[in-house]
């Protein structure tokens, strides 16, 4: 409930509207427009960037003092301490697990690792040149083709069980268009295995040879997904609100978040990263991309440092950080061109005074892109895997918004501008 309220004044007879002013756990108050509907007034606000659309208990993110909560938890604690699934368990049902329900939330979820057998024909619909994004999206929303018990929104179980499916499933299709696309055959789950190490599993595992797993690489993963897997109302985490607003079943929604992580200024950051890296190319190239990114009259920007929403340093960027070193060593790949590159840039935007003044710290995008890039996974999968780890979090605000009594179909409003009301003129009088 509202403790204060803020006065509009309007129109030029001067009336005055008191607004109620809600106060958060966290973060800034919050002044409710909605009754200036009623007065026939709009606020005009393009990318909502003043404008709360929702109250969440999910996520929390301070830009400004570089902060992510989880459920209230810090993302730093969670990517060093916990794994993905019992991160799913917590953003899913708002508590960690205790030993006896992570057991369970683990068998269930393996339990929905497989994909309808038809399914697999779908893949030979596609090109095998396609991109990876785009047989994402196909298949996900095929999805509620096949999963007709689940499909009732109203009901707690069949949403439960639509999320089970989306979390298990999504790692078993992304591997299946990686393997599509390189002609080889698709692997199924082993439910034996963990949640990441099963993917890679699937991802790499070729029939005629037996696959080891190193343990680092599979940590490194898994704390990738944990990193992404959720990011408050960002633009496909809003489509999916948008989307499920109208009733729409779970598997759409979600294939409508795929389509809004797609576009290259929301998922692809990583994969534009390490098209810059490969651009630069060598290390002999470095100074002159850096004069290039310094100078404000020249295009070129720097992929990866600074980031939109954290205005010092991405809480992400520390975790990613540390873990790709783990891996470059690991693999004992520091001496590669393309990674040199990156090392050598990363040491320059942690001292050179231009960046540091500015804040363009490397972030996460930065050392994802070079870890993926490292653990074998080819650029055009990059997305794909952002899809995948976001995915538990596009299906818990899902879940949180049909759940809300107060849930209305989304309907943004316009600043109108063009023509104003003509007649039609016949087709032999124009």
């Amino acid at each position: 409930m509202s403790d204060k309220t803020a006065e509009l004044i309007f129109g030029p007879d001067k009336q005055s509207l008191p607004l109620p002013v809600y106060k958060p756990t966290l973060g800034t108050d919050v002044i409710d427009i909605t009754s200036l509907a009623k007065k026939d007034i709009f606020t005009y606000d393009p990318g909502f960037m003043s404008t709360a659309s929702c109250e969440s208990k999910i996520t929390y993110i301070d830009g400004d003092k570089g902060i992510l909560l989880y459920r209230g938890y810090p993302i730093q604690q969670l990517a060093e301490r916990s794994d993905f699934l019992e991160v799913c368990y917590l953003l899913l049902n708002a508590e960690l697990p205790t030993a006896s329900q992570k057991k369970q939330f683990f068998k269930t979820i393996n339990h929905h690792t497989l994909v309808h057998e038809q399914m697999r024909s779908f893949f030979n619909g596609f090109r095998r040149d396609a991109h990876p994004m785009a047989v994402m999206l196909g298949v996900v929303g095929a999805l509620s083709a096949f999963y007709h018990d689940s499909l009732d929104i109203k009901n707690p179980e069949h949403r439960e069980l639509a999320a089970y499916r989306l979390i298990a499933k999504m790692p078993t299709m992304a591997a299946m268009c990686y393997k599509y696309s390189i002609g080889q055959p698709f692997c199924f789950p082993q439910n034996k295995r963990d949640y990441t190490e099963n993917f890679l599993y699937m991802m790499f595992s070729v029939p005629s040879e037996d696959y080891v797993l190193n343990p680092v690489l599979s940590r490194a993963l898994d704390r990738i997904f944990i990193l992404h897997a959720d990011h408050e109302q960002n633009a496909s985490t809003s489509t999916v609100r948008l989307a499920g607003s109208t009733g729409a079943n779970p598997f759409a929604c979600i294939a409508a978040g795929i389509a809004a992580l797609w576009g290259p200024a929301h998922g692809g950051a990583n994969e534009a990263c390490l098209n810059m890296l490969e651009e630069i190319g060598t290390s002999a190239n470095i100074s002159k991309y850096i004069k290039r990114a310094k100078d404000p009259e020249d295009s070129f920007r720097l992929m990866g440092f600074g980031h939109r929403v954290y205005k010092n340093f991405d809480p992400r960027a520390m975790v990613m950080r540390q873990t790709c070193h783990e891996v470059l060593e690991a693999l004992e790949i520091h001496d590669s061109p393309l990674f040199r590159v990156a090392l050598e840039l990363e040491k320059i935007a942690l001292e050179d005074d231009y960046f540091i003044s500015r804040k363009l710290y490397p972030n996460v995008d930065f050392y994802s892109g070079i870890t993926l890039k490292a653990l074998g996974i080819p650029k055009n999968m990059f997305t794909v895997i952002f899809a995948l780890a976001r995915t538990v979090g596009w299906v818990s605000q899902w879940n949180e918004m049909i759940a809300d009594p107060k849930r209305r179909i989304g309907r943004p409003r316009q600043l109108y501008t063009g023509p104003m009301q003509r007649d039609f003129v016949p087709l032999d009088q124009r």
